[in-house]
């Protein structure tokens, strides 16, 4: 059971406008409902050692467990109708814990204030689409300044041929610790090795309710899906508190390890929780005030989804 706080009990009244506006669908996670699990290996380059104790990040070769997704609160929506994808890593540590990062095919988040998505989930009745109505924008726009940039991503936003030719972004600033503990401010990229390919919207017209999923079975019975990880190293006027804001395009970068997927995961429950603050010794998160939120939300959808609710 989840304590009731004045952090939880907002995370609680957020899920529950989530239900009302998409529907509930018992079993399945409160958004991102679409997904599929994948066995993986992620094998570090080295570059990171200088700013993280972190091993899987320095020299220690890890299995993972890696879950692609739509954005919809609703499992039978059609992934071209969904704007965002996502993809969540679940590191399996040598020491039997594990450390979770979260990404997603646009750069930012629409708000920086817990408060201020509930707000949202009351202004975007069609939030269940997967892209907001243009009479939605124009509220959103007027009541939410900070969140424009967002939703003019996912407006603009074209689907991938496949979850692997698409850009994953963490969005959230973290921060990564060294042997003498100096706390660097990072984000975290995926770049795909098959290289980044989108749709036209002819060819999205025509394509199945679930083609990714059956995009990927194709191409891993050929092959394996690699991402690399990019960290972008931040200077100190960086936001860290503020996920709705860009880091300049020229700021340091270390390709931090190789990601290989193998193939369709064998485990047949997903009792997963894919939550961004569970972090190993050598990375911290920040100050935004989004992390804990997402924690506390994740929670509440799976204590629900666990009960199959």
């Amino acid at each position: 059971m989840i304590e009731d706080t004045s952090e939880t009990v907002l995370a609680k009244r957020a899920v529950n406008r989530i239900e009302e506006i998409a529907g509930t669908f018992p079993g399945y996670r409160r958004a991102h409902a679409k997904g599929e699990l994948y066995e993986a290996t992620f094998t570090p380059t080295g570059e990171a050692t200088p700013f993280t104790i972190a091993s899987h990040l320095r020299d220690s070769e890890v299995e993972a467990i890696v879950r692609f997704s739509n954005i919809s609160p609703n499992p039978s929506t059609a992934d071209v109708l969904a704007a965002v994808k996502g993809l969540s890593v679940q590191f399996l540590l040598n020491n039997g814990d594990v450390a979770n990062l979260v990404s997603i095919t646009i750069p930012i988040f629409v708000t920086k204030s817990p408060q201020t998505f509930f707000d949202i989930l009351n202004t975007v009745k069609s939030f269940k689409d997967g892209k907001p109505h243009f009479k939605d924008m124009v509220k959103l726009f007027t009541s939410y300044p900070e969140s424009r940039a967002a939703f003019q991503m996912i407006r603009k936003l074209k689907n991938p041929k496949s979850y692997a030719t698409g850009r994953y972004y963490a969005v959230h600033a973290f921060y990564l610790v060294n042997e003498l503990g100096l706390r660097t401010p990072v984000k975290f990229e995926w770049e795909p090795e098959a290289g980044i390919e989108t749709l036209s919207i002819k060819e999205s017209a025509s394509l199945p309710s679930d083609f990714l999923e059956t995009e990927m079975i194709d191409r891993l019975e050929r092959e394996e899906v690699r991402f690399r990880l990019h960290i972008i190293i931040g200077k100190q006027d960086d936001p860290t508190d503020d996920p709705t804001k860009e880091w300049p395009q020229d700021r340091q970068r270390l390709e931090a390890g190789v990601l290989r997927i193998k193939a369709k995961a064998t485990v047949t429950k997903d009792n997963f929780i894919f939550d961004p603050t569970v972090l190993p010794t050598g990375i911290e998160c920040s100050d935004d005030e989004i992390l804990p939120f997402r924690k506390n939300t994740y929670a509440v959808s799976y204590e629900r989804r666990k009960k199959g609710e």
